[in-house]
């Protein structure tokens, strides 16, 4: 994992947050409280006062048109709504994307098992079936990662999920489209650690408006310097407001609707 997270700890639960140094570094706090205070109002919008579901149903299939982009498999939304689309990539994302919610109580109890079954949807029919669900590097940071995600209440969501999102999508441990593994992974932290307990901020969205950020930032990130982590965590940040403004137009367009 990243040199500034410091050295990893043993056990089950994190009892002291072994993240929390990454608040210092310059700009990042302002730029998560932002963040979290763009999905507070965003959480407020009146459409989800009667229209939550079908919401939170729009912002799943945009999450999941946006993180098949981001690995390569661009389609019009409109045209993935219709099913006209069976491009593999755009498929294992709408499979992850359903099966989501099913999965927010077993990842901080079994996040490896979480991991595998994330690979098996979204890289089906884009690797070989004996590929699924198996790693191809990177075991050590896995497990490291698996202890930080498992039974952590201390860190804060939004910092949880992005350094589990950038440990994932720099380090692909998985064959085919194992960015959409990633993003899916950040996406079960903020749902379960209730940063985002109705899975409405696509963030997937965010990274994809600033996609040569995100991939440089992603790449920053990797060197493991302070300056690179912060690159990505003011990244992470942008994408999470982004995100939340995306629950308005849909809110809006939901609305106008009805």
């Amino acid at each position: 994992m990243c040199t500034p997270c410091g050295d990893r700890f043993t056990g089950y639960r994190v009892l002291v947050d072994p993240l929390a140094p990454l608040l210092d570094l310059a700009d990042v706090a302002p730029a998560f409280a932002s963040a979290r205070d763009a999905v507070d109002a965003a959480h407020r919008h009146r459409a989800l006062r009667k229209h939550g579901g079908q919401v939170a149903a729009e912002a799943s299939l945009r999450a999941a048109v946006a993180s098949a982009a981001l690995d390569g498999s661009r389609f019009d939304l409109e045209e993935v709504r219709g099913g006209t689309v069976t491009d593999p990539v755009v498929q294992g994302a709408l499979r992850v994307a359903e099966a989501l919610p099913g999965m927010v109580d077993l990842w901080p109890r079994a996040p490896r098992q979480v991991l595998a079954k994330l690979h098996v949807l979204a890289a089906r029919g884009v690797v070989h079936d004996h590929d699924l669900g198996r790693l191809t590097s990177g075991a050590e940071r896995i497990d490291a990662l698996a202890g930080l995600v498992a039974g952590n209440e201390t860190t804060p969501p939004m910092l949880l999920a992005a350094v589990v999102h950038a440990e994932l999508v720099t380090l692909r441990p998985f064959a085919g489209p194992a960015g959409v593994v990633a993003r899916a992974a950040a996406r079960l932290t903020l749902i379960g650690r209730g940063f985002d307990p109705r899975g409405l901020v696509t963030a997937e969205v965010g990274h994809l408006s600033r996609e040569p950020e995100y991939v440089g930032s992603a790449g920053a990130y990797a060197t493991g310097t302070t300056d690179g982590v912060r690159s990505w965590l003011r990244h992470y940040a942008a994408a999470i407001t982004a995100g939340a403004e995306e629950i308005s137009v849909i809110g809006d367009g939901v609305l106008a609707a009805v």
